[in-house]
């Protein structure tokens, strides 16, 4: 009867220990393959009110960043406005200031004029005024003056204010120039006014 219970626990400690084998065996195999013997854990789902939570705060963020980049646009909308008003308001200010020199300049030959006992001298100081404006306006903005006797028509550039036959002509010239015309660099801004001399019919 002993020796069988000894047998029994013998066979019992027997089972216990290939079991240990069998188990140390697996994490063995586990741990050369690179994989955990332990069993997964997988990710917890997020519940359908946490996902609601979610998008709403999702939302919110991009309520937000629509909202900043609006404001941001229009802030650059009002700068661009003022800077376009400023230009429009400030855009003859070179022009202007250029002008002084010409305008002290006539100061100066009025007050002369005063006391000249020749006319001849305040002619030349209103030629040398005109002369040195005439030269700012072409040399520092590209103004030109154009039309002169002899000139072809051109019904582009010149403002006929009347036609005059003549037998001589053979097409149509400038016979007189009563208004100067103007152009900015290639754009006419003032058309010359002129008598046009046309061949007899």
């Amino acid at each position: 009867m002993a020796e069988e219970n000894l047998n029994e626990k013998d066979e019992e400690k027997t089972q216990e220990q290939q079991t240990e084998q069998k188990e140390q065996a697996a994490q063995d195999e586990g741990a050369a393959d690179g994989t955990d013997a332990a069993p997964d854990t997988a990710e917890k789902e997020l519940s359908p009110e946490e996902k609601i939570a979610a998008l709403e705060k999702e939302i919110a963020d991009l309520k937000t960043q629509a909202l900043y980049k609006a404001a941001e646009n229009d802030n650059w909308r009002k700068r661009m406005m003022q800077q376009k008003d400023e230009a429009v308001a400030y855009a003859n200010a070179a022009l202007l200031g250029d002008l002084l020199d010409s305008l002290d300049n006539f100061d100066r030959t009025l007050d002369a004029a005063k006391d000249a006992k020749d006319a001849k001298s305040i002619a030349d100081g209103i030629k040398m005024i005109n002369k040195s404006l005439v030269k700012m306006l072409e040399d520092k903005y590209g103004l030109v003056s154009y039309g002169k006797e002899g000139d072809e028509f051109n019904p582009d550039e010149h403002e006929a204010i009347g036609r005059q036959e003549d037998e001589k002509a053979k097409k149509e010239t400038l016979a007189q120039v009563y208004l100067k015309g103007y152009k900015l660099k290639d754009k006419v801004i003032r058309h010359a006014k002129v008598m046009v001399k046309v061949p007899k019919a």
